[in-house]
């Protein structure tokens, strides 16, 4: 039951950035839409990579460098991939900047965490 507490939420949120990138002309129709489509990326991927932390963390035994690693390679994984398959969605488009900007947010997560940790090393 544990696994699914923990991998059930990875899963379902993946599967709310897909059904998100399956939108043709995805818009707010504001003017500063640009600034929130990229908001919202940094977003996603923060909550992502902060979901597959809490899975791994709470599912195996790694030391402190694996346990930001793992999250962050998977969710850097899922930005490329979800690209690729906007490639595929009318109106929209594969976008190199957009996986940087999805960087932002995985990022972030791992600095913040550390952060509140009280330490920027890997070691511990």
């Amino acid at each position: 039951m544990k696994f699914f507490k923990l991998w059930v939420p990875v899963v379902v949120w993946a599967g709310v950035i897909f059904w998100f990138s399956s939108i043709p002309d995805l818009k707010t129709g504001l003017e500063c839409d640009f600034f929130l489509r990229k908001i919202a990326h940094i977003t996603e991927y923060f909550i992502l990579t902060f979901l597959l932390y809490r899975a791994f963390r709470d599912s195996f035994k790694m030391n402190a460098f694996r346990l930001f690693m793992y999250p962050a390679f998977f969710s850097l994984l899922y930005a490329i991939s979800d690209e690729i398959h906007q490639y595929f969605v009318l109106t929209r488009s594969c976008s190199v900047q957009d996986v940087l900007i999805d960087s932002i947010g995985i990022i972030g997560f791992c600095v913040l965490i550390r952060i509140k940790k009280g330490c920027l090393c890997w070691a511990g």
